[in-house]
Formats: structure tokens, C-alpha cells, sequence
């Protein structure tokens, strides 16, 4: 049973206004159970409702997308069964991003890669995940660096100097969720997001999901104040930036978000047809399909 307070996802989307250009991927989102055949990880911080791999694949047709990637929650812990089922019924449609436990092996790691998985993922918020020695994380780090992974991380905004030398320490691609969890009540010119544009200028290898516009407004369910925090980024990196739409949108408190109302940010935060290419084609491509 989910928690009672849970909120299951937009039971009927709207169509966007904004078409994505043919090829678009959707570089985060998510599969929840079903429970009965994929349980919930017994020391888990929250019971979703379920949100299979049919479901995840009538949204992403919906909304025009052409692929997925598919990001392993909290919810299931290191068990990334319903992981690897979305994959491989998807094919060459998606990838994913699993989590690991540091004792895995290589030929288990080996058997994700062929099913598509190409990250794994470090959380480190405190509401969700319990805390995780450094060490466990860089031998984790360590035993991927062979397949060519990247490593996929988690924190909010007020966390992360704290891990920026942590960070530099990964020697390999660093995918940042959700564009560090700023606090938008802040503003831009805060320490907090400031910390994160520097350090994407310091270090090559940090990208941003530019993801999560629900999560992080300050007035729901309009997104405009979000706006500015991905569009900078955009602009800034447009290289090294991914969207998503989050689906099936874990532990939202505020409301239930309409997928196809944050489908029509994507022009707002990429503005040009060359913006939106890197975005939501090239950068995704090159970086889970090449």
C-alpha cells in the first residue's frame, strides 16, 4: 500500500503546446514496481504507488518523446530488478541508471551494461537515502570506470560544498540532478547556485539535468520562477545540460504535476532550435547511446 499522503501521478496529462523535436529523449524518469511481481526495498523512506514500464512508455509516446532514461529510485534500493525489466522491453529505446551495492560484481555489472544500464547513482539526501561513507562510493566508482559509466548524483543545494572535493575526486563524467536542488526563494545570485555554475566551469566533466521545475517552484503550478535557474545553464553549458520529465514525480507535496505542462517549459529554458537539439537529442545521445 503507498503512504496515505502520497500523490499518484496526473491520471491524464495534457497535450503540450510545444512539439519536441523528432529524437527527443526524456533523461529522467522513473519505473515503480508493480509491487506484487518488483517489491519496495524493505528499509525504504517512502511506499509509491505503482508506476510500471507500460505506463512509463504510453507517457513518453504521448509526449512525443523517442526514448528514455530510466533512473533507478530510492524506493527499490539496490535492487534494480524493475530496472532492467523496463530495458529490456524497451531495447535500444532506453537506458538506465542503476544503484549499486559496493559488493557487486563485474560480471553483474557487466549484465546490466548489455541491458542498457550506463550510470549508476550516488544519493546523498538526507531524506531519503541514509548516509553512505565516501570510501563506498569511490569503490563503486572504481568498478564502473572500465565500462565507461557515468556516475549520476543527487544532493541539494546546501550540501554541496561539502562534496565538491568529493566530486573532483571522480575521475569520469558527473550528471547532477535536478540542477543541484537550488532554493528558488534565493535567487540566482545566491552562494548556493552560484557554487553550482562555478563549480561546472571548474570541472569539465559536471553536467546538469535541467529537471524538476515542480519540485523546486515557489508557485505551483507555475513555473516561471524556475525558469531563470535552467535557462542560465543552458546557455551557459549547452553541451553538457539534460531535461526530464521525473514521471511518475516521487513525493511531490505541493501538487500533482501535468506532464505535458512541463513539456511546454522546454522553450522557455532552451529558446532556439539549435538549444533545443543539444538539449533534449544530442548531449542524451552522446552521452547514454554513443
Amino acid at each position: 500500500m503507498m503512504d496515505p499522503d502520497y500523490r499518484p501521478f496526473h491520471p491524464n496529462p495534457s497535450k503540450p503546446e510545444y512539439k519536441v523535436p523528432a529524437g527527443a529523449v526524456d533523461a529522467h524518469c522513473h519505473v515503480f514496481g508493480p509491487a506484487e511481481k518488483f517489491p519496495y526495498h524493505p528499509k525504504r523512506k517512502y511506499t509509491p504507488c505503482d508506476a510500471p514500464k507500460e505506463k512509463l512508455f504510453e507517457l513518453r509516446d504521448y509526449l512525443g518523446f523517442s526514448r528514455n532514461v530510466i533512473v533507478q529510485a530510492s524506493c527499490h534500493g539496490t535492487d534494480n530488478a524493475a530496472l532492467i525489466d523496463a530495458l529490456e522491453a524497451a531495447g535500444d529505446l532506453a537506458r538506465g541508471v542503476a544503484v549499486v551495492d559496493p559488493s557487486i560484481t563485474t560480471g553483474e555489472l557487466q549484465a546490466m551494461d548489455r541491458a542498457g544500464v550506463r550510470a549508476v547513482r550516488f544519493n546523498f539526501v538526507k531524506r531519503l537515502v541514509d548516509s553512505t561513507p565516501k570510501e563506498v562510493f569511490l569503490a563503486v566508482a572504481e568498478k564502473i570506470k572500465a565500462l565507461g559509466w557515468h556516475i549520476d548524483v543527487y544532493f541539494e543545494a546546501q550540501d554541496l560544498e561539502s562534496l565538491i572535493p568529493f566530486l573532483n575526486e571522480l575521475d569520469t563524467t558527473i550528471v547532477v540532478d535536478h540542477m543541484g536542488t537550488p532554493n528558488i526563494a534565493n535567487g540566482l545570485n545566491h552562494p548556493d547556485f552560484q557554487r553550482f555554475q562555478q563549480l561546472m566551469r571548474d570541472n569539465d566533466r559536471v553536467w546538469a539535468k535541467v529537471s524538476c521545475p515542480e519540485r523546486l517552484t515557489r508557485q505551483p503550478p507555475d513555473y516561471s520562477d524556475v525558469v531563470p535557474f535552467a535557462r542560465v545553464l543552458v546557455e551557459e553549458f549547452p553541451d553538457r545540460v539534460l531535461w526530464g520529465t521525473d514521471w511518475p514525480h516521487p513525493n511531490m507535496k505541493t501538487h500533482v504535476p501535468d506532464d505535458g505542462k512541463l513539456v511546454d517549459v522546454i522553450p522557455q529554458i532552451a529558446p532556439t532550435a539549435e538549444l533545443q537539439q543539444k538539449l533534449l537529442i544530442d548531449n542524451p545521445m552522446r552521452l547514454f547511446w554513443s
